[in-house]
């Protein structure tokens, strides 16, 4: 998403790129941000220590890890800096310091910054409230082979927003894959299917399975750069926002 994410700002009149920051000794220190996202010299270096380029920025967007995401999202709330996340696999525990930072800045936190996905979760609602109980339901997702959570934090928020039409509660009606004589399908369950294969960038399915037919809301991703422009988007959003935490459907006025 790095490089996505440089090629979105540098190609887009309306941003300016102030730094780029990777981790503590990766090999892309001290490079050309513009030349590793294959768009030619742009002067802003590659650097690893986001407190002393904090006055460089306006607003960052984060897509890490988890544990590099909470570091960074302390130190914007130290200096007042608003956050864009697209990171995914959050504990709890890691929840609730981020809604400690969003205290003091405004947070904007999105397991999925595309448009579609986005509409596709307000579809996700209406279908689960029309449907009810009388269907199964299914979230399959397919991801990158390198892609290291799973399911993906689109799945679950997926998984959630259908839970949460349902009066249900995902924690407690999730099945995360089968194997084995699993015996006839429960009641109430919302089951989830995850593929690690090749350089698939993201797909979503949702299945409401009845009696003679199947309602699928489906969403592909073929571009990283969908996502790129959905934080951009985000970013353009948040500036002057009081502290708290935001999401995608806050920027396009769906909440």
């Amino acid at each position: 998403m790095g490089r996505a994410l440089i090629e979105a700002v540098v190609q887009d009149d309306a941003f300016a790129l102030g730094a780029v920051f990777a981790r503590s000794g990766s090999p892309l220190l001290g490079r050309d941000a513009g030349e590793l996202a294959g768009l030619g010299h742009c002067g802003v270096a590659v650097t690893g220590d986001l407190e002393s380029g904090i006055a460089d920025f306006d607003v960052l967007i984060d897509f890490t890890l988890p544990e590099g995401t909470l570091r960074h999202a302390q130190t914007c709330a130290r200096h007042g800096r608003p956050i864009v996340i697209g990171t995914t696999g959050f504990s709890a525990g890691q929840r609730m310091q981020l809604d400690e930072a969003s205290r003091h800045i405004p947070l904007l936190l999105a397991p999925n910054m595309s448009v579609g996905v986005n509409l596709c979760l307000m579809l996700l609602e209406t279908a689960a409230r029309v449907l009810g109980d009388s269907v199964d339901i299914e979230v399959i997702e397919a991801h990158h082979r390198h892609k290291v959570d799973a399911p993906s934090g689109t799945a679950l928020e997926m998984g959630r927003v259908v839970a949460d039409a349902l009066g249900r509660n995902l924690e407690t009606c999730a099945v995360y894959g089968r194997e084995g004589r699993t015996g006839p399908r429960p009641n109430g369950i919302i089951g989830f299917e995850t593929i690690r294969a090749g350089d698939i960038v993201g797909e979503h399915t949702v299945m409401f399975a009845g009696a003679g037919e199947r309602v699928e809301i489906a969403h592909k991703a073929s571009s990283r750069m969908t996502f790129a422009h959905g934080a951009l988007r985000a970013a353009a959003w948040i500036p002057g926002r009081p502290a708290g935490v935001y999401d995608m459907r806050d920027v396009l006025g769906l909440a």
